[in-house]
Order: C-alpha cells, then sequence, then structure tokens
C-alpha cells in the first residue's frame, strides 16, 4: 500500500535585510557592555570617536544604527571609517526621535537604509560607504582651522577657571597611597590600551610602579591581571568588582563639589576623597600624581595628540594640553616606554648565561670520578634494557 506524502505547509518568504534584536543606548560606553554579537545597535553619536568605534567593533554587531550624524563636518573624526573598514553597515542620521521610538531588546529589520518593525517601515536613514566617509573626513578638514579656534579659545577659559589649580596645586587632596619619588602608571581605557599594557609588562615587573585606574581604565588593569591603587574618575563606567579591589578611591567632582559618583560609593559602603576640577579624569589623574611627587608618570590609553583630543569631541578636553605643560618635564606616553625600555637581563644574555652554566656542570660531572662511575653504570642498564627488548623478538 502506497503511505500518501504529506505535504508541509509552505512557509512565508523571509524578507530582505538584517534580523535581530535592538540594542539602545544614547551612551555608546554602557551600550557595549550589553552587546552581543549579531545585534543591531542603535546610538546617537554625533562625531563618533575612535574609542566608540573600537568598542562597538569588538562587539561584532550585524549593523551599527547612529540617530545622530556619524560625521558632523566640525572635525575629521575617526570612528566611522574604523566600523565601515570591519565590515560592519554603518547607517546613520535617523533623527534623535529614534531612540524614543524603539524598545530595548526587540527584534528590528534592517534593509538598506530603512528599519523596519515586522514590515512597517520604522525610520529612514543614510547609508556611509568607504566612498562617503572619506568625502566627509575631507571636508571636515578644510574645516579644521575652526575647531583649532573654538580649542584655543576653551584652552583660555580652563586657564582662567584653573589657573591656582595649575600653578599652585591648590585644590590637589592628600591621598594616603605613597608615591613620592616612585613610578606611576594612569592607565585609561583609550587609544591601544590593551596593546600598551602587554608591551609594558618587563617595566612594570621590574619598577613596580604605582597603578591609577581612571574610571574604565581600572578594569582594564584588573583583566591585564593587576591590581590598581588609586582609582580615579566620576565613577560611572567601573565595574563594582574594581571598586571593592581595595584600592583608594578619588572622585571626580564638578568645580561647585557637587559628585554624583559620590552617591554610588556611598551606596557600596565606600570611603573616598574629592577632587573638585573642570577637567578630565585623566588629566586630574595626572595632577594628582605630580602633586604627590612621582618621579615619573606613564600614561596608557590617555590623548595625546591634537587629532585624539577633538577626535573625543567634549570642550573639557582643553584641560589636555594644560595639564601635559604642567607636569611635562615627567611625563611619558606607554609607546614611548615600550620602545625606549629594554630589560636589564636580555633573552640572548639569559639564554647564553644558561647554556655556559650547563657546559660547566656538564664537564665537571664527566671528569669527576663520581661522575664517570654514575656513567659506567647507566651505559650497563642502557646495554642491559636493548638486550631485553632484543630478546622479546627472538
Amino acid at each position: 500500500m502506497k503511505v500518501p506524502t504529506l505535504r508541509r505547509r509552505d512557509r512565508p518568504p523571509e524578507l530582505p535585510g538584517i534580523v535581530g534584536a535592538a540594542r539602545v543606548d544614547r551612551r555608546t560606553k554602557n551600550l557595549t557592555k550589553r552587546l552581543r554579537p549579531g545585534e543591531i545597535a542603535i546610538i546617537d553619536h554625533v562625531d563618533l570617536d575612535r574609542v566608540a568605534a573600537e568598542g562597538l567593533v569588538a562587539c561584532q554587531p550585524a549593523a551599527v544604527v547612529n540617530a545622530g550624524p556619524s560625521i558632523s563636518g566640525r572635525y575629521p573624526n575617526l570612528g566611522p571609517e574604523i566600523i565601515v573598514s570591519a565590515g560592519i553597515p554603518l547607517i546613520d542620521d535617523f533623527g534623535a526621535d529614534l531612540m524614543l521610538r524603539v524598545v530595548d531588546g526587540e527584534r528590528l529589520r534592517l534593509d538598506s537604509t530603512v528599519l523596519y518593525r515586522d514590515e512597517v517601515p520604522l525610520a529612514y536613514g543614510v547609508l556611509q560607504t568607504k566612498e562617503s566617509v572619506v568625502a566627509a573626513m575631507d571636508e571636515a578638514r578644510a574645516g579644521l582651522a575652526t575647531q583649532l579656534e573654538a580649542f584655543v579659545a576653551n584652552t583660555m577659559e580652563y586657564v582662567r577657571r584653573e589657573r591656582d589649580l595649575l600653578l599652585d596645586g591648590v585644590g590637589v587632596p592628600q591621598i594616603f597611597t605613597k608615591v613620592e619619588d616612585k613610578h606611576v602608571l594612569i592607565v585609561v581605557r583609550g587609544y591601544h590600551y590593551r596593546e600598551d599594557l602587554a608591551a609594558l609588562r618587563p617595566y612594570l615587573r621590574e619598577y613596580r610602579p604605582v597603578l591609577i585606574g581612571v574610571d574604565g581604565g581600572t578594569d582594564a588593569l584588573i583583566e591585564a591581571g593587576y591590581r590598581p591603587d588609586i582609582i580615579v574618575g566620576d565613577m560611572d563606567s567601573v565595574s563594582d568588582e574594581a571598586l571593592q579591589s581595595g584600592a583608594e578611591l578619588v572622585v571626580h567632582a564638578y568645580r561647585d563639589g557637587s559628585a554624583p559618583g559620590l552617591a554610588r560609593l556611598e551606596r557600596l559602603g565606600l570611603a573616598a576623597v574629592i577632587f573638585p576640577a573642570t577637567g578630565t579624569s585623566e588629566d586630574i589623574a595626572m595632577l594628582l600624581a605630580d602633586d604627590a611627587g612621582a618621579r615619573l608618570i606613564v600614561t596608557v590609553g590617555t590623548h595625546a595628540t591634537l587629532t585624539e583630543v577633538l577626535d573625543k569631541g567634549r570642550d573639557g578636553n582643553a584641560s589636555s594640553f594644560l595639564t601635559r605643560l604642567r607636569v611635562g618635564d615627567k611625563l611619558i606616553d606607554a609607546k614611548g616606554v615600550s620602545r625606549l625600555y629594554r630589560s636589564r637581563i636580555s633573552t640572548g644574555q639569559l639564554m647564553l648565561l644558561v647554556g655556559a652554566t650547563l657546559v660547566v656542570l656538564t664537564t665537571a660531572f664527566v671528569a669527576s670520578p663520581s661522575g664517570r662511575a654514575i656513567l659506567s653504570v647507566a651505559r650497563a642498564l642502557w646495554g642491559s634494557l636493548i638486550f631485553w627488548f632484543q630478546g622479546l623478538f627472538e
């Protein structure tokens, strides 16, 4: 008897585009903590900077949807090129209301430049390609002079507000950690921080500097296997585990003394020192180390060049320039240390020493009467072993 063939229910045709869970956050650094491979990252980040882009690429999203323009033309920011070069679709300029219309975790579909909920268009954006990014960067470089003028104006305003701090160290709090006449390593979760920390291992092993983590840079230190001595920042991007590691805590406060990050420490039952200042947290970490008498300050992941300072995209970075002038005689970037520093005993010298030691021990062993007796017994045992092995096949 022939069994009738059962017909499978026809499946609806798959819709084109990228389908995935949407992860939404206005702060890109917070989004990267939740973003998983294959999901759609939805951000609102005008002038996407390099650090944010590298964090997004590391999460391997299916696409990056930016409610704002990834390149506004104010200056040549580096983020969009990194995302596009990684092969991740970047669609931007959807409009600020996109952040209110998307629910975190819901499944959306991105087809070309249109974002869909089911089959209903939700918003329309602009696709960024390598060609469009290059053209936008060229236009942004043409307006770089305007940004330099604004940077200089912000710098002068910072001098007016913080001249006592910069010139005389007025307002720098006292810390308990012993820093005087020691090397200090300041780690910011910025440009190439992982590579720089790895390159500094010989230096860290030999000099054992005081370790200062700036917000998320503290977790970078712990991930690399080090225990921070001091944590500096507004405490918004450092883990609870890092805060409870036993390090001394210095909260970066506004100039009026208010410190939003202090409430978090109070909930954890942790004591802290308050440092009111206008600049960035990495800058006050340098000023803190300098005021405490550090002999050398090595920085990892900080903003050292003009491009990096502008790429951060904040007026407060005007303080970076003046802070480096203030502590410049003892400040060095990690890349300079890794290029100039060499361990006092190189690998080649160590291997040569081991080889010479083995030769001396072997010569002494063979030349001594007891050594020759041991060799004779060893040869006899080896001969007996071979004779026994041959007997197994006869």
